[in-house]
């Protein structure tokens, strides 16, 4: 995944609370077997009703997207942060999340911005007001800046760090390339290896 610094951008306001991973991409749409596309899918449910707040245009191109209480709940179909991915937004603010789809953000390099209940419904009245702002999310101090609204979320350090880095699982393990390679070297050729090819005989 990409590092991530700070976000900059517009945003849109879902001012709804308790939104689950089914709302955020439905079932229907598990069934694709790649990891991109999801975009098309996301409130899929809710994006049939005219008024629905993604079908306005002063939003289109945002790439926050500020919600409401316990975002992500539900399942823990990692569809839903590929999803919001997908469509663009590269962080989403609420006053909290569901644990596994937090976790599921840190991991795929959406950053999950959890900011006070005041805050958020300060940001969520903001931009509903006035769609033109923008909004600043700096990863590394840990702030949110939109118009007057001010504002800051905690990350624990490994999470910071891994956004910062661009690391997923996969970059985590091969910052201890040389490691491995060193423990590979030092097996007896007998036993099987991580960098051994064909079939085990």
């Amino acid at each position: 995944m990409k590092p991530v610094v700070i976000v900059t951008g517009r945003a849109v306001p879902l001012d709804r609370s308790d939104v689950d991973t089914d709302q955020i991409i439905p079932s229907d749409w598990l069934k694709r077997v790649e990891r991109t596309g999801f975009g098309a899918g996301l409130f899929a449910e809710w994006r049939d009703d005219r008024s629905f707040v993604l079908n306005d245009p002063d939003y289109a191109g945002a790439t926050v997207l500020v919600a409401a209480h316990n975002f992500g709940t539900g399942s823990s179909r990692e569809h839903a942060v590929w999803a919001l991915m997908d469509y663009g937004f590269e962080a989403v603010i609420a006053s909290s999340f569901g644990d596994i789809f937090r976790n599921n953000c840190t991991k795929a390099g959406l950053v999950p911005v959890h900011v006070s209940a005041e805050a958020d419904r300060a940001l969520l009245d903001a931009i509903s007001a006035d769609p033109s702002l923008e909004v600043i999310v700096d990863v590394e101090r840990g702030t949110v800046e939109c118009g007057d609204v001010h504002a800051t979320f905690e990350l624990d350090e490994f999470t910071r760090q891994r956004l910062l880095h661009g690391w997923d699982d996969i970059g985590l393990t091969l910052r201890h390339e040389d490691e491995i390679a060193a423990f590979e070297a030092r097996r007896p050729s007998w036993l099987p290896s991580a960098t051994q090819s064909g079939s085990p005989r």
